[in-house]
Parts: C-alpha cells; sequence; structure tokens
C-alpha cells in the first residue's frame, strides 16, 4: 500500500522533520514556545493530517471525526487506569479501538456520499457524543470526564517541609498518589511531551506521504475525480473508501490518545460537533489534498486559539498607545470585539478571506508567491534574449 518517494519526496520529509523539531526555537518570536501549546501543534497537526486523507483524497466530507478523536481519549485513560502509566499500551490500544469505532461508522455511513455521507457522520458523532456525556457514564464519567483516580501510598510517598518526593514504580511514576504517564520512566509532560508527539506527526506524515505516492492513494485520488466512471469500468470503490475512512479514524485516534498522554483525563466536549467543525477549518485553511498545508491550518488555528483570545482591552491600549487618545479609544473599542472572548470572529473572517481569495489555501498562496517570484524572474531574462537578433540584424 505504501509507495516509492523520488527524490523531491525524500527533500520534503527532511524539511518537515527539522521544521517540527525545531519549533521551540523558532516559535520564540511569536510567543509560542512554551509546551503546551507545541503540544496542541503537534497534536492537532496529526488529526488534521488523519482527516486529509479521507476528505483531501477521496473528496468524503466528514463532520464526525470528533467522534474517534473521544475514543481515543476515552481508551487511552482506559489503558492507563487498567494497565500501565506507560503510553505505548495506551497508544495501541486507543489506535486499535478507533480503527473498529470507524470502520463500524464508515460502513454504514459510506452506502451514501455527499451531504448524505457528511449528515450520517454528523449524526454518528453527536450520537456518540450523547451516549458519553449521559448513557455511558459507567464508562465515560459523564460530564466530569474520566481521569486517572490518585492512588495513595502514605507507605512510599512521604512530605519533609512541604517537598514533594517523587518515586519510580512498576506501572509508571508517582507524586503523591498521582499517576504520571511515561515512556519508560520519562514523563510525558513539557517538552519531552512535546518531542514524543513530534516524532509520532513526522511518523504520520511520512505514512500519509507514503499514502499519497502509492497505488492506493492514487485510487483515491480517481475517487475524488470521478467516482462514476470507476464504477462504470468495473472498479469496486467502497472497499478503498472504507480502508481510507478506518486509516483516518485511527490517525483521529492517535490524537486523541496523545491528548489524554500529555493531560491524562478524557471528556466527551472532545466528541461534539464542533471539534469536527474545527478540523474541517483546519484542513481547508491550509489546504486540503496537500500534504503540508492540514499542519498548518492545525497550526494557525490554535495559536489563534491561545494567543488572540488571551488578548484584552488592555493589550490593545498598549498597541495603540502612540496613537491620539480618541483615535486609540476607537480602536480599542473596535478591536475589543474581534480579541479574548470573541476570538472566533476574528477566525471566522480570517476564513472568510482565505476561502474567497484562496481557495486553495495557504498552500495555493505560497503557491502563487513562488510563481510571481519564477515569472518576474524569466520576464527580466527574456529581453536580453530578443534583443541580440535585432542587433545583429541592424
Amino acid at each position: 500500500m505504501l509507495g516509492t518517494f523520488s527524490r523531491s519526496d525524500w527533500l520534503l520529509l527532511i524539511v518537515f522533520s527539522a521544521v517540527v523539531l525545531t519549533l521551540p526555537w523558532t516559535m520564540q518570536p511569536i510567543g509560542a514556545a512554551y509546551p503546551d501549546l507545541l503540544q496542541k501543534f503537534a497534536i492537532y497537526g496529526i488529526f488534521a493530517i488523519g482527516f486529509n486523507i479521507l476528505f483531501g483524497l477521496t473528496g468524503y466530507l466528514s463532520f464526525g471525526h470528533a467522534a474517534f478523536l473521544g475514543v481515543g481519549s476515552y481508551a487511552a485513560v482506559w489503558s492507563f487506569k487498567l494497565l500501565t502509566m506507560n503510553v505505548l499500551p495506551a497508544l495501541a490500544f486507543s489506535i486499535a479501538v478507533a480503527g473498529v469505532f470507524a470502520f463500524l461508522i464508515g460502513y454504514v455511513s459510506l452506502r451514501r456520499s455527499g451531504i448524505y455521507f457528511s449528515i450520517l457522520t454528523l449524526a454518528f458523532a453527536q450520537m456518540s457524543y450523547n451516549l458519553a456525556y449521559s448513557v455511558l457514564t459507567p464508562i465515560t464519567n459523564g460530564e466530569t470526564g474520566l481521569q486517572v483516580r490518585a492512588i495513595r501510598q502514605s507507605a512510599e510517598v512521604s512530605l519533609r517541609d512541604g517537598d514533594v518526593r517523587v518515586i519510580d514504580q512498576a506501572l509508571g511514576i508517582q507524586e503523591i498518589g498521582v499517576p504520571i504517564t511515561n515512556l519508560f520512566g520519562m514523563k510525558m509532560s513539557g517538552y519531552p511531551g512535546f518531542y514524543f508527539c513530534a516524532v509520532l506527526l513526522i511518523v504520520g506524515f511520512f505514512i500519509a506521504l507514503s499514502l499519497s505516492r502509492s497505488n492506493f492513494g492514487m485510487m483515491l485520488k480517481a475517487i475524488k475525480s470521478n467516482q462514476n466512471r470507476l464504477n462504470y469500468t468495473g472498479i469496486h470503490t467502497r472497499p478503498y473508501l472504507i480502508a481510507a475512512f478506518v486509516i483516518s479514524g485511527m490517525y483521529a485516534g492517535l490524537a486523541g490518545s496523545l491528548l489524554s498522554i500529555t493531560d491524562p483525563i478524557a471528556g466527551a466536549e472532545r466528541m461534539q460537533w464542533t471539534a469536527s467543525g474545527e478540523v474541517v477549518l483546519m484542513t481547508i485553511l491550509g489546504g486540503a489534498g496537500t500534504l503540508i498545508g492540514p499542519v498548518l491550518g492545525a497550526g494557525l488555528i490554535k495559536y489563534a486559539e491561545q494567543k488572540v483570545s488571551s488578548w484584552n482591552e488592555g493589550i490593545l491600549h498598549n498597541a495603540f498607545a502612540a496613537l491620539p487618545e480618541p483615535l486609540r479609544d476607537f480602536l480599542v473599542e473596535f478591536f475589543s470585539f474581534f480579541v479574548g472572548e470573541g476570538w472566533h470572529l476574528t477566525l471566522g473572517f480570517m476564513f472568510m478571506i482565505i476561502v474567497i481569495f484562496l481557495p486553495g489555501g495557504l498552500m495555493e498562496g505560497f503557491r502563487r508567491l513562488r510563481r510571481a517570484f519564477t515569472s518576474s524572474g524569466s520576464s527580466t531574462a527574456r529581453p536580453a534574449a530578443t534583443t541580440t537578433p535585432v542587433q545583429e540584424r541592424g
């Protein structure tokens, strides 16, 4: 199923890996170098890459992918509760459960296409959310959320002058009886947690690149181009669609497990339709059908969510401090609608501009800039080539 790489593909993978691994330094100038935000960049980048395998390659728009994100989170927390605080069993269990769940939903939803498919996935996601929120409370703990219980071991954990002694145990690391996720003793918090997510993001990007270059990926692109023509030629497209749906769901399950690994709690809010709409925005903003676009869209939205939502009128006053007082007050009053709790207005305005002027997302904007520079370079070289024959003729 995996395809062969060209030299440009290997170069793309190397550059992508280098950029991801150096984010703690490159994000410093814009104030996005703290571990929690970087972890979200990597996790939601995985989520968007997986969604793009379905939407970007086949054209099937799912409004229910948050269901797999939530299932992956719940599966990871149950792995911590029942097995060990080591993250590897939680990853495997989450991906497997999300894959099975995606197969069940995809088997039913893919009987329809177009808007009917989208509505079916949305319905399944909302059913899953309601089940997790109210019906399956013994499994999900309802609105409170599922988390790893504190284990009191007063005989082994002691407090001396308010200082906490950290002890290693067979099933993980523990502080005052509160288990912490780990990878063979290394805590999955802070920058170690980011680099763990970053490595998985690179692996996920590698698999998505391989799929897109394979015969399987070519078949998915053919389905997006003209599925009816494939059906008329005798090619049964349903198995390819189910496989793409399951793979995409497993990516979402992986992202959900990483959310629980970096913060060991799972809640029903991760399965809401707004979370499904968020990954759609990420993919469209970055560029559906491209490899890097969804990751860029995920980073842009998460940065806006963390930064723009934290701005207030005090920050706006400092930003416009050099202006006359009447103009400054007007600008502060105007822009206050777009920051803080109103940051969704900024996101909606940004989304509207990109959809109108760059239907292909940010990647289309980069392609236009590259063509503009290359065309300007070729146009400056063209007159020199055309003047020589005229001079010789004269």
